[in-house]
């Protein structure tokens, strides 16, 4: 059983964190209501700062080619720092 964590009222999985750098404290800190439609948040973290980004899958809204789910791998190699570790939520419906 994966451990549920609540921000603004939704509850989230981590789906993945093999670098284990989650940390509950510090993304809570971050996490706006602005996430809330998103499926999924990738938090990755360079130069000790932690950014956060929504992503979809292809029923939801919100969905769009810069934030599809599917392009999670090609999100990390092309628009976060080289080698970075991240962390993803996914939201539970």
């Amino acid at each position: 059983m994966q451990k549920e964590y609540e921000f603004n009222n939704k509850k989230y999985i981590l789906d993945k964190d093999e670098y284990k750098v989650f940390d509950y404290e510090i993304v809570k800190e971050l996490f706006t209501d602005f996430f809330n439609d998103y499926d999924y948040v990738l938090g990755d973290i360079a130069y000790n700062k932690l950014r956060l980004k929504g992503f979809c899958e292809p029923k939801n809204r919100r969905f769009n080619k810069t934030n599809n789910i599917k392009e999670l791998d090609s999100y990390i190699a092309n628009y976060c720092a080289y080698n970075c570790k991240w962390f993803l939520l996914k939201k539970i419906k």
